[in-house]
């Protein structure tokens, strides 16, 4: 139960970096979207670069999932358990996130070979950082690691809901901590 403690405490904590995160990007986001619409369609000569950023954003938006998960509410999983006993629904709740959890390992393998591999050697056609030496091309691994980062922290979470299934189906559901409501700063 320790374990299952400390594991929330720094779920709680990441996810909670990860929602702050999420709402710059999504207002950096629409920031560049609106420059892109105004050089369109009101200077009838768009940018190269707006929505290319605002797809680099939207990917690291994957950092807000892991909050979703841990929030639940998956109405059609959890509308079935609600109509078996209690135990059969506790165990296909269980076995349904150790699948995911194995299909999450799978998928931060894919994203690690994204970052690692051939396709994360690739620059950005139109998205620049500075550098020393002038202007440099931003590598496609850093869009890439978005996924990697945003998967990792699922599994976290996953491990800690399967965690917190066991100790229900322990009997020691009742000394859990629950999982408060998430403040995400007026984003809802």
């Amino acid at each position: 139960m320790a374990a299952l403690y400390a594991l929330g405490a720094i779920n709680a904590g990441v996810l909670a970096v990860g929602r702050w995160v999420g709402i710059a990007c999504m207002a950096v986001m629409v920031i560049f979207i609106l420059i892109q619409v105004f050089w369109r369609y009101v200077l009838s000569n768009p940018l190269p670069w707006p929505e290319e950023a605002a797809r680099f954003l939207m990917l690291w938006l994957m950092v807000v999932a892991p909050t979703a998960l841990r929030r639940g509410g998956f109405v059609a999983i959890d509308m079935v358990q609600l109509v078996l006993p209690r135990g059969v629904g506790a165990t296909l709740n269980l076995i349904l996130m150790a699948i995911s959890l194995i299909v999450l390992v799978v998928a931060v393998q894919i994203g690690w070979s994204e970052v690692t591999g051939f396709s994360g050697r690739f620059k950005t056609s139109s998205l620049f950082y500075p550098t020393g030496d002038g202007l440099e091309k931003i590598p496609r691994s850093w869009m890439m690691a978005s996924l990697l980062v945003g998967i990792a922290m699922m599994i976290s979470v996953m491990v800690e809901l399967i965690g917190r299934q066991i100790a229900v189906m322990a009997g020691r559901g009742d000394q859990l901590i629950e999982i408060p409501e998430t403040a995400t700063v007026g984003a809802e």
